[in-house]
């Protein structure tokens, strides 16, 4: 962990971000309009946590984001992104919203993601998150709210179904 601390650190999500984070959220998500179990946020509006290397340019891009929403007592992840694979940035990321959350008296951390994020789903689950439900044809109708929801994803695997996992604090 030692070495992970000397290349970044993760801060909370301030004013100025926002501009950043709207256009990175486009750029990835092809829009800063997030939808999850058929309501959407604007990830762009939403607190959350950024990753920036300790050495980086003022005009480098940081090396990781989270946005998550509470709603009574509990924390969704809305997005994240590391964009320095393999040194810790997403794990840091999930640690900081984490320690938040606890300290916030929430009782439950959640997520959706798609049927072909095979890679989210190993991550979450070695992260301490259980698979709690399948949302059958779920991307149907989240279509309906933003278009943008490619057909297919990863290696072309069809986007039909929302996955969530969840862990409890």
């Amino acid at each position: 962990m030692d070495e992970i601390d000397s290349i970044f650190y993760v801060r909370p999500l301030e004013r100025d971000d926002r501009n950043w984070v709207a256009h990175f959220l486009d750029k990835r998500w092809r829009s800063t309009k997030i939808v999850s179990r058929g309501k959407s946020v604007y990830a762009h509006l939403l607190p959350g946590f950024m990753a920036e290397l300790k050495d980086m340019p003022e005009d480098a891009e940081p090396a990781g984001l989270l946005t998550y929403n509470i709603e009574g007592d509990a924390c969704e992840i809305t997005t994240l992104n590391s964009l320095q694979p393999n040194i810790g940035v997403a794990t840091a990321l999930v640690t900081a919203i984490k320690q938040h959350a606890v300290e916030a008296g929430l009782r439950r951390m959640w997520l959706i993601t798609t049927n072909d994020n095979m890679e989210a789903l190993a991550f979450f689950q070695k992260r301490g998150f259980r698979l709690v439900a399948v949302h059958r044809d779920a991307l149907s109708e989240a279509r309906k709210l933003k278009p943008q929801i490619p057909l297919a994803g990863y290696r072309g695997i069809q986007l039909f179904d929302e996955i969530e996992l969840e862990v409890m604090l």
